[in-house]
């Protein structure tokens, strides 16, 4: 009985919004869910009989197939697409859609590494080797200052304000901000700027970025993932963990030592205050944590 409004929909599909062959069939693939789900306890309804009721039932159904919020999600969007479809060609006179709450993604805090865990892992580099000198300097970094790895790569020595104990970033959309450096990251760095630096083959544009490869090009993205991949292994840190590790647990120790959320977010170059609040989440699991292990109640 729905391969007519389905036919209708692919059309409208195609020749309206101009989508591409696999987009079509995976809305589709989203009405076919929501029929086959009518089959099993509502057959015989046609477009404009279904309801909210209907619709929140589907999305139980789907719940307890084992699909995630973000499949849901996104087979919501190709139902609601249907019926706009249908309102528009006067299939249907409202949209049951339109009163349905999407489901919410569920939001996975981050891993994140015990101040001990990264003195162990910065630990384990081999300063006596002009890489290990370098990856010392760059974990040292990440952790002091919160970066993300594009801004890490993309460092260069003339941002570097290490006698005031500042560097400056240049973030998402082209941002600029002022992040201070703690002194371990700022004796690496020199360091590894006054002896291993100097050395290198550096290529022609290349001059001003601060961590370079062997061949004196500016580091990729890839290669602080191995690095750290390679340090957390050498300590036996068995945590899933990337640079973005590093980022992560400098926000959360801050929050865990009582620093404001708006500092907070100011150093880590956050748009948005509410980026920021997912680690006063994380906090808060610190604190139950931290009960239960220590309150009499709880032993």
């Amino acid at each position: 009985m729905w391969d007519i409004y389905k036919k209708g929909f692919s059309s409208y599909l195609q020749l309206e919004k101009s989508l591409s062959e696999n987009s079509v069939e995976a809305y589709l693939h989203d009405v076919d869910k929501l029929t086959q789900f009518l089959s099993i306890g509502h057959a015989g309804l046609r477009p404009g009989d279904v309801t909210v009721s209907h619709l929140e039932k589907f999305l139980q159904w789907i719940t307890h197939l084992g699909m995630t919020p973000a499949s849901q999600s996104r087979i919501l969007s190709g139902i609601r697409n249907f019926y706009k479809y249908c309102v528009q060609e006067q299939i249907t006179h409202s949209d049951p859609t339109e009163l349905l709450e999407a489901p919410k993604p569920v939001k996975h805090l981050p891993d994140v590494l015990t101040v001990e865990e990264i003195e162990s892992l910065s630990g384990s580099i081999d300063v006596s080797t002009p890489e290990g000198t370098r990856n010392k300097a760059i974990v040292e970094t990440l952790y002091s200052c919160g970066l993300r790895v594009s801004e890490l790569v993309n460092l260069r020595l003339s941002c570097l304000y290490l006698d005031i104990g500042y560097v400056r970033i240049t973030g998402k959309g082209d941002k600029e901000r002022l992040v201070p450096i703690g002194s371990t990251a700022v004796k690496y760095i020199d360091i590894y700027r006054g002896h291993v630096r100097p050395r290198l083959p550096i290529i022609a544009g290349q001059e001003d970025y601060l961590f370079l490869n062997r061949r004196g090009r500016k580091l990729s993205r890839v290669m602080i993932f191995l690095i750290i991949k390679d340090a957390a292994h050498k300590a036996g840190i068995t945590k899933t963990i990337s640079p973005h590790t590093f980022r992560h647990s400098f926000a959360t120790h801050l929050v865990e030592g009582g620093a404001d959320l708006r500092a907070v977010q100011e150093m880590l170059g956050h748009e948005s205050i509410t980026t920021t609040e997912i680690y006063t989440h994380l906090d808060r699991e610190f604190l139950r944590n931290t009960l239960q292990q220590f309150h009499p109640a709880y032993q």
